[in-house]
């Protein structure tokens, strides 16, 4: 059973700057399609960032596009989430996902909290 877990997450100013972090255990990472979603208290999940097996084939939610940059390390097993110029806004739990709908594995989540 593979099991993701997330880390990188934290208290920041608007403006500011994170990397998020997902490695993975006990499977392989490049056999899945992965990315990341984020929920806000009260709101739905929202996939922010898929990344296909061809790392160059990203994909982004509009209101990130520019801001936010998914990669993937097969060799290291593990997906990144780069945030920057980060808005109150995009406060949330952020997970790292790998599979396809019905058949996902998640990681534990990472908290982004957005200071104005």
């Amino acid at each position: 059973q593979m099991q993701l877990v997330n880390s990188g997450g934290g208290l920041v100013q608007a403006g500011g700057s994170l990397r998020l972090s997902c490695v993975a255990s006990g499977g392989s990472l490049s056999r899945y399609f992965v990315g990341w979603s984020r929920q806000a208290t009260g709101k739905g999940r929202e996939t922010v960032a898929p990344i296909s097996w061809d790392p160059r084939d990203t994909n982004y939610v509009d209101s990130v596009k520019g801001r936010f940059t998914v990669s993937r390390d097969n060799a290291k097993n593990a997906v990144y989430l780069q945030l920057n110029s980060l808005k109150p806004e995009d406060t949330a739990v952020y997970s790292c996902y790998a599979g396809t709908p019905g058949n996902e594995y998640w990681g534990q989540g990472t908290q982004v909290t957005v200071s104005s």
